[in-house]
């Protein structure tokens, strides 16, 4: 059976120490916050309605982040009004703010009638909405890191 030297427990300290180091890069990454600052619709006809929706983002931490891809869902009034995922492209700027848009195409009539009121009583009131997802990193061995806000937005309609 063969004897481990110095050396051999100095290899497995040091790689224990890069795995768990791996393994808590992700933690080492504060969460981004992200909110919902506009929805416009920007089209509509038989077949459904397009919807822009503008998110801002503030990076808390000392370095960029590149956004590979982003996930959501948004709720308006209680109700679930979008959910998808798309690819990201984007950088947030270390300890800086950011912008992006997601164009989202929608059959309210069918998904849900009531939503077809939410949107049309949003553009006259502010309605409470609830957003929730998750940024996938151009970092490394990172997780993507999970967002959620709440607020209150009216719609704008316009044609774009």
């Amino acid at each position: 059976m063969p004897r481990l030297t110095l050396k051999h427990h100095a290899s497995a300290l040091i790689a224990a120490c890069l795995l768990s180091a791996c393994a808590s890069t992700g933690d080492l990454i504060s969460a981004p916050s992200v909110r919902l600052s506009n929805i416009e619709m920007t089209g509509i006809d038989f077949s459904g309605q397009t919807f822009v929706l503008d998110f801002d983002v503030t990076n808390p931490n000392p370095f960029p982040l590149p956004i590979t891809a982003v996930s959501y869902g948004v709720d308006l009034d209680g109700l679930r009004f979008a959910t998808g995922e798309t690819e990201g492209g984007f950088t947030i700027p270390a300890s800086g703010d950011g912008r992006f848009a997601i164009s989202v195409e929608l059959n309210l009539l069918k998904t849900a009638p009531q939503l077809m009121y939410i949107v049309r009583d949003g553009v006259m009131r502010d309605i409470p909405y609830a957003l929730t997802g998750q940024l996938g990193l151009g970092i490394p061995l990172t997780r993507p890191v999970s967002f959620e806000s709440t607020g209150d937005i009216r719609l704008r309609a316009s044609a774009r």
